[in-house]
């Protein structure tokens, strides 16, 4: 029994990796085909970034020329990149549990042979590979309107390359959490507002972490949300060291295990009360 562990182990991962593939398939399939529709969503949230980058660029210029070391090309820069890590960070809503509860959704998800969160994981991740194409002609133009400052390293690049996958990916499982609370209540509302509110202010999204007061920065140092926005930017834009590439990494991997944990002990408890209640 020991001896085939290894193979039924082996099974397990092809067997994912299969699901996956179809699931990202069938997404880039189905966004490909509303791809207007795409490119209007995502000049959509293009709009936030924008207002930042004028902004800030605009104290830079009063204050001589740059703020805590970012120009107002370099501040460019990072909301170039800022537009590319938020659309990748969209995830499923955790307001949308209120549908799949209200019209059984769920219950169908139950019954499949893996756990529901495969699912979004792999139908999300089909939908960014849509998002990096759709993402690279809207870059263009934005860079020839306010041509920021980038010269990243090939460490930069690759880190680049791999944290914007670990922010969708600690992202998903944060925000699969967060719904889950509704299991317990329906006045949720607060609770998710209160959530993503602590998000905008903490991660980087807003304004650059290292801009912000000191104690912010501690604050911001113990919760994920940096995880997900301003490591990703800042590891293709700078200023950062090799070190820091490499600790926000480790970091990257300690919350994905912690969400990871999360969603596993949380959805033992809330899929109980789910069939308690509905049977």
């Amino acid at each position: 029994a020991s001896a085939d562990a290894p193979i039924a182990r082996e099974g397990a991962v092809r067997a994912y990796a299969r699901m996956y593939s179809s699931l990202a398939r069938t997404s880039i399939a189905s966004n490909f085909q509303y791809r207007v529709s795409n490119y209007f969503y995502m000049i959509g949230m293009i709009i936030e970034p924008v207002i930042y980058l004028v902004v800030w660029s605009s104290i830079a210029r009063q204050q001589g020329g740059d703020v805590g070391g970012y120009t107002p090309e370099t501040f460019a820069a990072y909301y170039i990149v800022w537009t590319l890590v938020r659309n990748m960070n969209i995830v499923f809503t955790p307001f949308g549990w209120e549908e799949r509860i209200r019209e059984g959704q769920l219950s169908a998800h139950l019954v499949r042979p893996v756990h529901p969160i495969h699912y979004d994981l792999g139908f999300f991740a089909g939908w960014k590979v849509v998002v990096i194409v759709l993402w690279l002609p809207i870059a263009g133009m934005l860079t020839l309107a306010f041509q920021p400052e980038l010269h990243p390293s090939a460490a930069q690049i690759a880190t680049f390359a791999v944290a914007i996958w670990g922010a969708y990916l600690i992202r998903s499982l944060l925000l699969w959490m967060l719904g889950m609370v509704t299991f317990w209540t329906t006045r949720i509302g607060a609770i998710f507002e209160a959530y993503f509110a602590a998000e905008l202010l903490l991660s980087g999204r807003l304004v650059p972490v290292s801009l912000m007061p000191e104690w912010v920065q501690t604050v911001a140092s113990y919760l994920p949300f940096e995880s997900c926005f301003g490591f990703p930017i800042t590891s293709l834009v700078g200023p950062i060291t090799n070190d820091e590439l490499v600790e926000g990494l480790v970091r990257q991997v300690v919350w994905i295990g912690i969400g990871a944990i999360g969603v596993a002990l949380m959805w033992k408890r809330a899929v109980v009360r789910y069939t308690a209640v509905s049977g």
